[in-house]
Order: structure tokens, then C-alpha cells, then sequence
């Protein structure tokens, strides 16, 4: 006899042909007992919705309904029919039940409805089966299964790039270092300093902060390509936007300038949106009644709007005349908060945000120096909520104006030798940009805290699952 094959509720939800044999596996929501029926709301992640089963004592002994409460994971084969009820089309008439996994109602943590995010943190091992986090984790899905969609339409190129490196690209430091030296009895050099010599690369490294310099070097004879990975940044600050380990999306093409490379965040944003429009709305719509009733709104005004495109410098002058008085003050040359980010989207423009040409010492070595040689062609996207989404450049391509910028910083020449080879053999126009994938993720589902966003977050002195 052929073993039954288990159909998925969001399939059986939409499946019109009714009054045929299924099997359906999953976690009990609810489950409602009366003295001849009962009625089991069962869901197995595929979507929001339940299916109903309904249970004849007849059929079904006694004896084993009591034992099922919420939590537990059950198989049901049964009639798919047409339901009875209102709030759904077709149900399961059950004709066996089979009992995987009990959950004890007395110490099962989620027996109850209405718990607060932050004691959902505290279980991230089991948040997961909450309609609000399987809807954020679907979103999440969605969301990265469209990225790659968007960069292989378009002729991109998925690059992996290093999670362990030598480098640091960003310049600033906070790097999870990475050794298998014995940290009970550390090699010294003759100096008393730690002897890199030892460990397993020969010399210090890390886990990164970003593929972007790698990725730089594959469009120098790809021309377009993408990275999509895991970030890390070893920042000890515990707040609702930062995280320990993270993930980018960093597109970098060959020949585009900034215009180019405005044009492509411009467009991939409006995609991803339009996408979970397209094929999560039933999440959309749940995290937009119980957490932000103008998540659709904002989601919408992404896509049919066009982003402002403001020089850094008209931004400082429209946030001094603002009349607003800031936390943190306004003057150029400094590096904008999020409260200025979000005032320019939220209240001036009351649209997304294209910031360009920076002042060169507050961007990091690599990006591409304009005339004045004070401010260079960075690009930040500003969000509603979020404020930067997207922080990108034309990148140098000038062998001596790189080197003299890393000299500049005092970085370590000899670390960026391979970068700097890429300026001195064929050497090409390109630009790219950074996409944090939890930002996206923040605007996406109207979540407040980045940690509800990433199935396990991983944040200063919090490492649990």
C-alpha cells in the first residue's frame, strides 16, 4: 500500500476539488471539544491560515482528544469537504489521528494568546509557530528569494565572498577576531605582542564586516555581480537596530557611475516591495492590523513614488531651517542621525530619500573623490521609519588617489595590496551599494526591533540558540 502523501493547508485552502481522501500534518492551534464533536484548528507554516478538522467521537475516540492540547503535532487523514462554517471554504472530516508530539498545557509557553514580543525573544526556539513570526518569516523568505530573482534577471552574477578575511573594509575596527591559538598560552614575539605567526592563516583575521571589496574585484571581469551573506560587526551596542551578526546584499557593476548606481537601488527597492505585495499579502495585511496600520500604506507609496535625489549639502541647509531642534545638532561635515534621516523622509518630502556626495571624512577610503576634493559620490537611501536602507558610491578607480586616500586614513598598505592591483591592471569605472537585509526586513513587516526580524539574533552577551 502506497504511504499517503502529505498535503500543505495553504495548498488544500485553495483546492476545489473537494470530497477526496488528504493527509495533513501540523500543529494544533486550538482545539474546542463538546460532548459528540470536536474541532481542531491545525496549521503547518505554509500560511496564516488554519485548516479546521472536524472530529466525531464516533470516530475518533475520547481517550486520545484529551490528550491534545495546543502545541502538539498531529497527522490527520480525512475528507477534504466542503465546510460548514463561515470563516473558511473547505475542512476535514478526520477519520484517523495520529499523535507525533505532545505539548503539556501546563508548561507549554504559547498555551496562551497575546504575548508580548519581548517574551517572544526570550523563546526564540519556539516564537516561530506565533502567526506573527511565521508571517515575518515568510516575508523574509519572500524577500530573499526575490533578491536573487531581481539580480539573475538583470544579468547579475552571485558571488561568494569570504566570511573569514585579513581586511577590513570599512576601516573602523569592531571585528570578531578569528584564531585557533591556545588562548591559555599565547605565542609572543620578541616585542611581548601576540604572534600571529602561529595561529592558522599566519596573521590576524576576521569575520567580516562586508564582501564589498571582494565583489569589487569579480565585476572587474564579471561586470555585474552580487554578494548575499552573513555580516559581522563586533559593536557592543544593545538597541533595537543593531545586531552582532547580520546579512547584505552588495551588488557591485563595472561601468556605472552614480546616476547608474542610484538608478539600480531605486529600482530593486520598488521591486522587493512590489513583490511581497504581490505574494504576501495575507501576512501584509495581518502585521498591518496588529502592529502598524500604515505598513500598506508605505508599502505602497514605495512603489508609485519617485525618490527625491537631495546633495548632502541642501540636506544640512533644509534640516537648519527646519526649526526643529534635534538631539543631535546639525552643521556640515557631520554624519546625519537617524532623527535627521527621517525627518527629511517622513516630514519634509514625506517620501524616500536619495542622499549624495557626502563629505569625504565622514565616508569610508574607497569611494570615489568629486572635484572639489571635499565631498565624495556616496549615496545614502533614506526610508520612511528606518532612515538609511541602502549606503553606497562610485568607487575610486584611480590608483593614486586610492593609495594616497589609504595613506590618508593610515590604513594598512599592505593589507589592500590586492585591491590597489585591481587599479593598476585594467582598471574600470564601477560603483555599488549595501542593502541590510534586517532594515529591508524592518520596513517590510512594520517591526520596531531588529531582533524580531532575523529567526536568531545574535547581539552583545546573547547567543542562546
Amino acid at each position: 500500500m502506497l504511504k499517503p502523501k502529505r498535503e500543505k493547508i495553504i495548498n488544500l485552502l485553495k483546492d476545489t476539488e473537494l470530497n477526496r481522501l488528504v493527509l495533513v500534518q501540523g500543529w494544533v492551534r486550538t482545539i474546542r471539544n463538546s460532548k459528540k464533536f470536536s474541532f481542531i484548528e491545525l496549521n503547518d507554516g505554509s500560511t496564516l491560515n488554519n485548516i479546521q478538522i472536524f472530529v466525531d467521537h464516533e470516530i475518533i475516540r475520547t481517550e486520545l482528544l484529551k490528550a491534545i492540547s495546543t502545541g502538539a503535532c498531529i497527522g490527520v487523514h480525512g475528507m477534504l469537504v466542503a465546510s460548514q462554517g463561515k470563516n473558511q471554504s473547505s475542512e476535514i472530516q478526520a477519520s484517523t489521528i495520529e499523535v507525533y508530539g505532545l505539548a503539556d498545557p501546563e508548561t507549554y509557553p504559547l498555551q496562551k494568546k497575546g504575548h508580548s514580543l519581548e517574551f517572544l525573544r526570550e523563546i526564540a526556539h519556539l516564537r516561530v509557530r506565533t502567526n506573527t513570526f511565521s508571517a515575518i518569516f515568510r516575508l523574509r523568505h519572500a524577500m530573499a528569494f526575490a533578491i536573487h530573482q531581481f539580480f539573475h534577471d538583470k544579468g547579475f552574477f552571485y558571488i561568494h565572498t569570504p566570511i573569514i578575511t585579513g581586511a577590513d573594509t570599512e576601516g573602523a575596527g569592531e571585528m570578531f577576531l578569528v584564531t585557533t591559538l591556545n588562548l591559555n598560552s599565547l605565542p609572543r614575539d620578541d616585542k611581548g605582542n601576540i604572534d600571529f605567526k602561529e595561529d592558522f592563516f599566519g596573521k590576524p583575521t576576521h569575520l567580516t564586516v562586508s564582501g564589498q571589496l571582494n565583489a569589487e574585484l569579480a565585476a572587474l571581469g564579471l561586470s555585474e555581480v552580487y554578494t548575499f551573506g552573513p555580516t559581522f560587526r563586533a559593536e557592543k551596542s544593545n538597541t533595537p537596530r543593531h545586531l552582532a551578526e547580520f546579512w547584505m546584499i552588495e551588488p557591485e557593476m563595472a561601468f556605472y557611475d552614480l546616476e547608474d548606481n542610484m538608478n539600480l537601488a531605486e529600482e530593486l527597492l520598488k521591486y522587493l516591495t512590489q513583490y511581497a505585495l504581490n505574494y504576501n499579502l495575507n501576512d501584509l495585511k495581518f502585521l498591518n492590523d496588529h502592529y502598524d496600520n500604515q505598513l500598506l500604506d508605505r508599502l505602497h507609496n514605495v512603489v508609485n513614488t519617485t525618490f527625491v535625489r537631495l546633495n548632502y549639502t541642501d540636506a544640512i541647509d533644509i534640516l537648519l531651517n527646519s526649526g526643529k531642534n534635534f538631539e543631535f545638532p546639525v552643521a556640515w561635515g557631520v554624519d546625519l542621525q537617524s532623527e535627521h534621516e527621517r525627518f527629511l523622509v517622513e516630514e519634509h518630502f514625506e517620501k524616500p530619500v536619495i542622499l549624495t556626495n557626502y563629505p569625504k571624512d565622514i565616508k569610508a577610503f574607497y569611494m570615489k573623490m568629486n572635484d572639489d576634493e571635499k565631498t565624495v559620490r556616496a549615496m545614502d537611501v533614506l526610508f520612511p521609519k528606518i532612515g538609511e536602507i541602502i549606503g553606497g558610491s562610485q568607487r575610486e578607480e584611480d590608483y593614486s588617489k586610492l593609495l594616497k586616500r589609504i595613506r590618508e586614513l593610515n590604513l594598512p598598505e599592505e593589507e589592500y595590496w590586492w585591491y590597489l592591483d585591481t587599479r593598476k591592471f585594467g582598471t574600470a569605472p564601477h560603483s555599488g551599494f549595501g542593502l541590510g537585509f534586517e532594515r529591508l526586513m524592518l520596513f517590510i513587516t512594520g517591526m520596531t526591533n531588529v531582533r524580531d526580524v532575523i529567526p536568531f539574533p545574535r547581539t552583545t552577551k546573547n547567543a542562546e540558540f
